[in-house]
C-alpha cells in the first residue's frame, strides 16, 4: 500500500467491532483472566499488544502502535503521555550506570535536560557532538558506549545530519541508534531505511495536529529490540489515556493531507522572509543554504511546517513591537497543530560542542493551515512595527 492509503486503513478493523469504522475507546485498568494458567501465562511471557493491565495497553492502543509500527517500517511501537516521555524511556532502556551516550548538540532541549540530570545522576555520561560530524561519530564511541541520539534536522536551529553514515559507524560498534523524527514524520522521512535502530516522535504535533493531545511513541526497528524498550516503557510508567490515543488515531487519518499544506506553506514564508532586509538568514531544511541541505534532499520526502529565522541585530522593544500585536501567530510552546505559531527562541549558552552565532533574535515559525497570503500580510505589518520601533530606539 502507498503510504496514503496505509494512513487511511491502519489500525482499523471494523467487522471485528460491529462495523464501526473508527476503534472504540477502551476505559480499563484492571483485566481479568479466566483461569490461573491464563494469569500466569500473562504474567511471565510479555509479548506484543497482550492484554494484562491498562496500563499497558488496550485494544484502542494497539490500533495506534500497530499503525504506527506499520508507517514507520518496523516491528513494533510503543504510546507513553508525551514526546518527552517517549525520550527518558529511550535512554533508560539502553543505559545503566557506568555507560556513556552520544547526542547530537542541536537536540530538543528535554533530551539535553534528561542527559545532563537524570542520566547524570545515575552515573551515566553524555558526550554532545556537532551534527555535521558524519562517520567522524566513530572516533567518540568508547568502550561502554551503548547509545546515540539522533535529531535531523536539530531544534531550533534546523542543521541536517548525515544520519545514515552515523547509523552505520555507530552499528559497526555495536551502538543503538535512536532518533527524534518529530520534524519530518514517517510520511516525510523512514528512519529505519536508513539504519536507525529506534525512532521517537512527540504524537503531540503532527500525529495529532489538533493542540489538544499530549503524545509519545517510540518504534523499534527489530523484534531483537522488543523486550529492552518494553521494560524502559513499562518502568517509566508514563501510560497515555485512550481517549488520547482516539484522537491520535483520529489524526493520523487526515496527515497525508495536511503535512502537504504545512510544507507549502512554510517554504512560501520561509522564502518571503529571506527577502526582508532585516532578517540575517533562514533555517529551513528546504533551502540550500540550510547546513546540511543536501542531505535533506538525498534523504527526505518533503518537509513539515517547521523552521526559523534570525533577524538581524534588533532591540528588543523593536522584536516585542514584531510578535505581540501578530493577528495570526500565536506565541506559545509545541507545534504541529493547525494554527500558525511564532516563537522566540534563545539559543546562546545551550550547546557545548557547537557554537551558535546569530546577530539578532532567533524565531521559531510553525506554518499553520491558514491562507498563506494572509500570514504574509501579517507579518508584513509586523516588520512595519518592528522598523518604526527600532528607529524610535535610536
Amino acid at each position: 500500500m502507498k503510504t496514503d492509503t496505509k494512513l487511511t486503513t491502519l489500525g482499523r478493523d471494523p467487522h471485528a467491532n460491529f462495523g464501526v469504522v473508527n476503534p472504540p475507546v477502551y476505559h480499563a485498568s484492571t483485566i481479568l483472566f479466566p483461569t490461573l494458567d491464563a494469569l500466569e501465562a500473562a504474567q511471565k511471557t510479555k509479548t506484543k499488544n497482550q492484554m494484562r493491565y491498562g496500563r499497558y495497553g488496550t485494544p484502542t492502543t494497539f490500533a495506534l502502535t500497530d499503525a504506527m509500527a506499520e508507517l514507520d517500517g518496523g516491528y513494533a511501537s510503543f504510546a507513553v503521555g508525551s514526546g518527552a516521555a517517549a525520550i527518558l524511556a529511550v535512554l533508560m532502556a539502553f543505559t545503566k550506570a557506568g555507560d556513556h551516550v552520544l547526542c547530537v548538540d542541536t537536540a530538543y532541549a528535554p533530551s539535553r535536560h534528561y542527559c545532563n540530570g537524570v542520566l547524570k545522576r545515575y552515573g551515566v555520561e553524555t558526550t554532545y557532538y556537532d551534527p555535521a560530524i558524519g562517520a567522524g561519530i566513530a572516533d567518540l564511541i568508547k568502550p561502554n558506549t551503548k547509545l546515540c541520539l539522533l535529531e535531523s534536522p536539530g531544534s531550533l536551529t534546523f542543521e541536517l545530519q548525515d544520519v545514515p553514515a552515523i547509523a552505520a559507524a555507530c552499528k559497526a560498534k555495536g551502538v543503538v541508534t535512536a532518533i527524534d523524527n518529530t520534524w519530518a514524520t514517517p510520511f516525510y522521512f523512514r528512519p529505519f531505511d536508513f539504519g536507525v535502530d529506534v525512532t521517537i516522535q512527540a504524537g503531540t504535533k503532527y500525529i495529532c495536529g489538533h493542540s489538544d493531545v499530549m503524545l509519545g511513541i517510540v518504534s523499534i526497528r527489530e523484534e531483537r529490540l522488543y523486550q529492552t524498550v518494553r521494560a524502559g516503557v513499562d518502568d517509566l510508567g508514563a501510560s497515555v489515556g485512550p481517549d488520547d490515543v482516539y484522537l491520535a488515531l483520529r489524526g493520523l487519518r487526515t496527515l497525508g493531507v495536511r503535512l502537504p499544506r504545512h510544507y507549502e506553506t512554510g517554504l512560501k514564508l520561509a522564502n518571503w522572509l529571506a527577502q526582508q532586509p532585516e532578517v540575517d538568514r533562514v533555517l529551513h531544511p528546504a533551502l540550500p543554504s540550510c547546513p546540511g541541505h543536501e542531505f535533506w534532499k538525498r534523504d527526505f520526502k518533503g518537509a513539515s511546517g517547521l523552521f526559523s529565522f534570525v533577524l538581524k541585530e534588533t532591540p528588543r522593544a523593536a522584536l516585542a513591537a514584531f510578535v505581540d500585536d501578530l493577528e495570526h501567530f500565536g506565541m506559545g510552546a509545541s507545534w504541529g497543530g493547525f494554527e500558525s505559531l511564532m516563537l522566540p527562541s534563545k539559543v546562546d549558552g545551550i550547546r557545548t560542542a557547537t557554537k551558535w552565532g546569530g546577530p539578532g533574535p532567533l524565531l521559531r515559525v510553525h506554518a499553520g493551515l491558514e491562507d498563506p497570503a494572509d500570514l504574509i500580510a501579517d507579518l508584513d505589518k509586523g516588520f512595519a512595527r518592528l522598523r518604526a520601533a527600532a528607529k524610535g530606539a535610536t
